[in-house]
């Protein structure tokens, strides 16, 4: 295209090279990410060997007391029958025994405390048939990992907890398999996810969904219609009953609430129906899988969360002794050796739990001496399973230490050759006896604490790799935001380049892999194409490094900013500070709001909301211009201060800040008891839904783009108000599903699912118009409107290029400006008249602002009703955030155009902010798991990507919103023009029309949106860096997060607060991502649409 200056060629940036040379970036990212995870969360080994009763764990007799007896198979079984009623977070202080209060004390009023009675009658009058236990679980406490841990008596690791929701069936030795060799007949009834891990296992099974955590009493309900003819059928050797409804309660209400009370109380029941019908031969087992927090969630390793309730009862006599006074505490996983031996199976293969002893004493009538023996055999046997594990595993990779190998080598070859010993001398040898249990104890726990410690696999090199990667992608966004205004810019060989080199590299890498042998990694590739993608930049940053160019060009970001950041980024390598970054990112925030106003008062730099053709901020400024009054920054301050004090009322707590209480205002209000306080919060939550709508309704109306007959216009003036009838209904039917008669319950079910789906129905069908036609303007001219003027190229004739067309947009738009003007003075006299302009000053904030309140509403549906307040604040804290930017950001003229650091930064700061304001927090507990049932109050089959979607917009909709709106900060300065008249500046060259035309000297109204057609360069250029801008900022804390967790992988909370830290913010790095360029895109197809409109508007007045 041909340039207007002194004979300089320039190329321009395409709108689709924009976007193109941003994808890039992402990737680069993404390419990162991608493999900095595949060091850190690697998974453990899965070994695939089995135990049989052919193959003995290690040399050596059967054990004492067993040798010679027929089918004996490592030990001979006590049980042949075991009913395993497994109910889903049933922690342990549900099941803990009430002692009697003294005269002065009063009970404990907790609903869930007591409920389990027939659990403390059974213990008190059969203490030799009974005990309860406190089992300690392994985190991650989610149900999936619970039952790989409950069968095969591993382990899980951390990147296992990504699985819960598409399990995939276990290929290590487990229960189920052993009990299948064995023959036996299998039944189970509950929770589906046992069918993906375990597929074609069962004999007989009734599988219920288990997803739909909004639902209590389908799953229970469904297993007590089989579970008792099940029983009295006999027709089975194991019976195991999955029920749901106390975590799904849990989840719904918390563990505090009365429907909790009423789930355990059902639950007690089942345990009476049980026990009445149990047989002698038959051991019944009654375990939690995990804990749950005081909100009712799990997923981490609080101590809530760990502590699970595991009762076992015989129809005789089991133990030596009564139970202790404070139930012993033991692994969770200690429960899969004990049952193996008890049914006379193998232990599987992979187990690292070690057995109960006591239960393999022989019951109450048998001698200290051969109980003690029965213990040691069973430890012994356990100890040699252990230990064939811990030499199997070695040989397959490295993962333990050769020291640690070698110390516990040694302590199993000293209590093994002392075991023999005691089978040869059995009498008098009770203090040798005891030495041994405690030998073969200290070598299990010993074993299972290595796994623990070097379970946790680091690739360094991938690790490092990634961390480098992101650092260069940081770097390539700090230059390149710098040199994307500058004419020079090589654009396309930047981006043609880039994808040469890193094709070139993946093809090598590839080669290079197949002709050694290797396994294609498909992270590795892509990591290679990032890095040959990246060499090209790289080398010409290199080269066009002057020798006397200072380093602290390199940093752009003014000092105060960069001191901010770096403040920022130094808390992600402290534990406390991410734990505590709810509070600190709001006092970030207050912190740059109050910078800003300073910074606007010491600079003199309060400008007026009209187009001043001064430099940008902080430099000097003429002294005759007009200036805002020294308390309007001040205003807009206070303003987001307080908006962001209000937000941070809705906040939750981390787990490991106790003595913090989580705002009740998160809580749906179906949890609530009071039906006056129901209503009133109601009201309240629609009163803002209102206000949100009517704030949208009156900025449009204000800037005029509502009296656009557009189909965005009408969607605007129909569509919201349904989308937001339809959100208000839906809470009403929500909060008040439990209270709706029964014959009308099957037709609240209904709306409860047409509702949600219709509102996201009409969001994307606004979003469809919105692209269709995003130019909401109004034209409204008459036949005979006087064409008084020619409009004029840069050359002559009408246009003919794509830079005339450019150059004649805004003098259009003055021209439609003036005429408009004369017929309202020309026609005053004669009457009131109303005359519609064209709004082109505002039409890309217009729809952006429409964009955003589109998304928003499906956004507010995923959340609890009372976030409805929070968005509310969310719109008019970004309000206030870009008026009080506009106020410091002049508009060069006529050009380049820029987005200062400040803007950019507390913007990505107030979408963190907001994260945590919606109830958010880094840590897999604080899932808003609810959010996948809204529309979908019956669950979604066995599909796993929809619900996945639903929780993942829930928990990053600040992300999106922010993302998508980050446009705004370009085009809010323009858009704060000021409605006052301006001298109009002719452009070079039509000097000699503006003598001609004397009364054309008269004052014009300000272009606002406009100016930046004027230099549509700029304008791309723009967009650019500030979409470079906005992901280095996203960027460099991801970075931080990556060094953070590497450095600190060792650290006592790497699992509990670094690694969720980094998951968290590299999947909000990505939706964030996404979102910007989705939202530059919605900019460019607007300037585009524009571009036809003006051609349209050019061709009819040629005609």
């Amino acid at each position: 295209m041909r340039w207007l200056g002194s004979g300089t060629v320039y190329l321009q940036m395409q709108k689709v090279s924009v976007l193109l040379f941003l994808a890039w970036v992402c990737l680069l990212f993404y390419a990162g990410i991608a493999l900095f995870t595949s060091g850190f969360l690697l998974t453990r080994l899965e070994l695939t060997n089995h135990s049989s009763c052919q193959e003995p764990p290690g040399p050596g007799s059967l054990p004492w007391g067993h040798r010679g007896q027929p089918g004996a198979c490592w030990m001979a079984a006590q049980f042949s029958r075991v009913v395993l009623v497994l109910i889903d977070a049933l922690r342990f202080d549900f099941a803990q025994p009430q002692r009697s209060h003294g005269s002065g004390e009063p009970p404990a009023s907790l609903p869930f405390l007591g409920k389990l009675g027939s659990l403390q009658r059974i213990l008190e009058t059969e203490p030799h048939r009974a005990r309860l236990y406190r089992a300690q679980v392994d985190p991650p406490t989610t149900t999936m990992q619970r039952l790989k841990a409950l069968t095969t008596g591993s382990l899980p690791t951390f990147v296992d907890a990504g699985s819960n929701f598409a399990s995939h069936a276990i290929v290590e030795d487990n229960l189920i398999k052993q009990l299948n060799s064995a023959g036996r007949r299998i039944v189970f009834m509950g929770d589906d996810t046992w069918k993906a891990l375990f597929p074609g296992a069962f004999s007989q099974a009734f599988f219920f969904p288990s997803f739909n955590t909004r639902d209590l009493h389908t799953v229970d309900n469904g297993i007590l219609e089989h579970l008792y003819p099940t029983m009295d059928s006999g027709e089975w050797d194991v019976l195991i009953a999955h029920f749901l409804g106390v975590d799904h309660c849990g989840h719904r209400h918390g563990p505090h609430h009365p429907e909790m009370a009423k789930k355990l109380s059902q639950m007690d029941q089942v345990i009476q129906g049980l026990v009445e019908r149990l047989e002698n031969d038959t051991l019944l087992v009654v375990a939690g899988d995990h804990g749950m927090t005081v909100s009712g969630d799990h997923g981490g390793d609080s101590e809530l969360e760990v502590s699970a309730a595991l009762f076992l009862y015989s129809p005789t006599a089991l133990f030596p002794s009564t139970p202790p006074e404070e139930p012993e505490v033991i692994p969770q996983i200690s429960l899969v050796p004990t049952l193996a031996l008890l049914l006379g199976l193998p232990i599987p293969f992979g187990n690292i739990g070690e057995v109960i002893a006591e239960l393999f004493s022989g019951g109450k009538d048998s001698q200290p001496l051969s109980s003690a023996l029965a213990q040691a055999s069973a430890l012994h046997i356990n100890a040699q399973q252990v230990s064939r594990f811990l030499h199997t595993y070695s040989a397959a990779t490295q993962d333990f230490h050769v020291e640690e190998l070698r110390r516990l080598q040694n302590l199993f070859s000293k209590a093994s050759a002392d075991y023999q010993w005691l089978l040869k001398n059995p009498q008098g040898a009770e203090e040798t006896l005891k030495a041994v249990t405690a030998e073969l104890q200290q070598f299990l726990r010993g074993a299972r604490a290595v796994c623990i410690e070097f379970w946790a696999r680091f690739s360094l090199v991938r690790m490092a790799g990634g961390a480098a990667l992101l650092a260069a992608a940081c770097f390539l966004c700090m230059l390149a935001s710098q040199w994307a205004t500058s004419p020079a810019f090589p654009f396309y060989s930047l981006l043609l380049m880039p994808v040469a080199w890193g094709v070139t590299g993946a093809v090598v890498c590839a080669g290079l892999l197949a002709t050694t042998g290797l396994k294609l990694d498909a992270v590795v590739l892509a990591a290679v194409a990032a890095v040959g993608s990246l060499l090209p930049f790289l080398w010409k940053a290199w080269a066009g490094w002057g020798p006397r160019r200072p380093l602290t060009s390199l940093l752009p970001i003014p000092r105060p900013i960069l001191l901010l950041l770096l403040i920022r980024l130094a808390a992600f390598f402290s534990d406390s500070f991410v734990v505590a970054e709810a509070k600190a990112t709001p006092f970030l925030l207050g912190s740059l709001i109050l910078l800003l106003v300073v910074q606007l008062h010491w600079e003199g730099q309060m400008l007026p909301p009209k187009l001043l053709t001064i430099p940008r901020l902080g430099s000097s400024a003429p002294t005759g211009l007009p200036r805002h009054s020294g308390t309007y920054a001040l205003r807009l301050g206070v303003g987001l201060l307080l908006c962001t004090r209000l937000a941070g009322l809705f906040h939750r707590c981390p787990e490991e800040t106790p003595a913090c209480h989580s705002s009740p205002w998160l809580n749906p209000l179906a949890s609530m008891v009071g039906g006056r306080a129901k209503n009133l919060w109601y009201g309240a939550c629609v009163g803002a839904l209102v206000a949100l709508l009517a704030a949208v309704r009156l900025w449009l109306r204000h800037y005029g783009n509502l009296k656009s007959p557009e189909p965005p216009v009408l969607f605007v003036r129909w569509g919201l108000p349904l989308m937001a009838l339809g959100t208000a209904a839906y809470w009403a039917l929500a909060s008040g599903a439990e209270e709706a008669p029964p014959r009308l319950r099957a037709l609240v079910a209904g709306a409860s699912a047409v509702l949600p789906r219709a509102v996201v129905g009409l969001a994307a069908a606004g979003l469809v118009l919105l692209l269709w036609r995003p130019v909401t303007v109004l034209v409204k001219a008459g036949a005979s409107a006087p064409r008084t003027r020619t409009v004029l190229t840069p050359f002559s004739g009408p246009p003919t290029s794509q830079a005339d067309l450019d150059y004649v947009v805004p003098q259009i738009y003055r021209h439609m400006q003036e005429e408009f003007r004369g017929r309202l003075e020309r026609t005053r006299s004669e009457g009131p008249l109303t005359v519609a302009a064209y709004q082109l000053g505002s039409v890309y904030s217009a729809a952006m602002v429409t964009a955003l309140t589109l998304l928003a509403f499906p956004l507010l549906l995923l959340h609890t009703e009372r976030i409805s307040l929070v968005f509310l604040l969310l719109f008019l804290q970004s309000f206030l955030l870009l008026h009080l930017l506009a106020a410091g950001i002049p508009v060069p003229r006529p050009g380049p155009f820029t987005v200062p650091w400040q803007a950019v930064s507390a913007w990505a700061l107030m979408a963190t902010q907001t994260f945590y304001s919606t109830g958010h927090q880094p840590v897999f507990p604080a899932i808003h798991w609810h959010a996948a049932f809204v529309g979908f109050p019956e669950g979604h089959g066995s599909s796993t990507w929809l619900p996945a979607l639903l929780v993942g917009a829930n928990t990053f909709a600040s992300h999106l919103l922010f993302a998508v709106g980050c446009p705004l900060l370009l085009l809010w300065p323009f858009l704060c023009e000021s409605q006052g008249p301006k001298r109009r500046q002719h452009p070079p060259g039509h000097e000699a029309e503006a003598k001609v035309r004397p009364e054309e000297e008269e004052e014009e109204e300000p272009l606002m949106e406009m100016r930046l057609r004027e230099a549509p360069h700029h304008f791309n250029a723009a967009l650019l860096q500030l979409g470079l801008k906005y992901l280095f900022v996203l960027g460099v804390q991801i970075l931080a997060c990556v060094l953070a967790a590497s450095i600190l992988r060792r650290h006592l909370m790497v699992w509990k607060v670094f690694a969720p830290k980094f998951i968290f913010e590299a999947l909000g790095f990505i939706v964030s991502s996404v979102g910007l360029l989705l939202g530059i895109a919605l900019v460019m197809r607007v300037d585009g649409a524009v571009s036809s409109w003006f051609r349209q508007l050019v061709l009819s007045q040629q005609r």
